[in-house]
């Protein structure tokens, strides 16, 4: 029997995504200050926050944590959770018509303290939109738990021309790489 794999995330997006790999999980919701430090790079800070959020659930000596963060970011400047629908609005009407990049913070904790930690980027495109559509869109309620203020994997991918790079960074867990680090941390998983 594997050891038991734990995923510190209440993420519903997260969860559908680690099912993917096959392997049984369980979840814990991990409250955590996701402030940027000052002077943090977006990959410096996904790191932190994957690992923090990890170690902060992980109580299991024979098991695997996973934490794991997103953020978004323009022009060098971090975009996280929306504080609101204005928030959202403002970001969103940011975004319209450009590209900004994505960066996902996966930590894997695993027996004896190992601990596997990386941070994956995705490059997105968004068209431009009018303000009918972003205020529509964020009237949806769905910008408002999601870094950079959009779902890719939902109602937001209408506004997506392009993505470069791991579409399943965007969602939250770069599964092909958390994959990898699994089969390191437990052995293969047999698919």
């Amino acid at each position: 029997m594997t050891a038991p794999i734990l995923l510190a995330s209440a993420s519903p997006r997260r969860r559908e995504l680690l099912a993917h790999l096959g392997r049984p999980f369980t979840c814990t919701r991990v409250d955590a200050d996701e402030t940027p430090l000052p002077g943090e790079t977006p990959q410096g800070m996904v790191i932190r926050l994957a690992e923090m959020k990890a170690r902060a659930a992980h109580h299991n000596p024979h098991g695997v944590t996973i934490g794991a963060d997103t953020v978004v970011t323009l022009d060098g400047i971090i975009l996280g959770k929306p504080v609101d629908a204005d928030d959202a609005a403002r970001m969103l009407a940011r975004l319209q018509g450009r590209d900004h990049t994505v960066w996902t913070g996966v930590a894997v904790l695993g027996p004896g303290d190992r601990s596997d930690v990386l941070a994956e980027a995705t490059r997105v495109w968004f068209r431009p939109m009018t303000h009918a559509e972003i205020d529509a869109y964020v009237a949806t309620g769905e910008p408002l738990d999601k870094a950079g203020a959009y779902g890719i994997q939902e109602k937001g991918a209408r506004f997506v021309e392009k993505v470069e790079g791991d579409y399943f960074t965007v969602v939250g867990l770069p599964l092909c790489r958390l994959g990898t680090m699994l089969d390191q941390a437990l052995g293969p998983a047999s698919v």
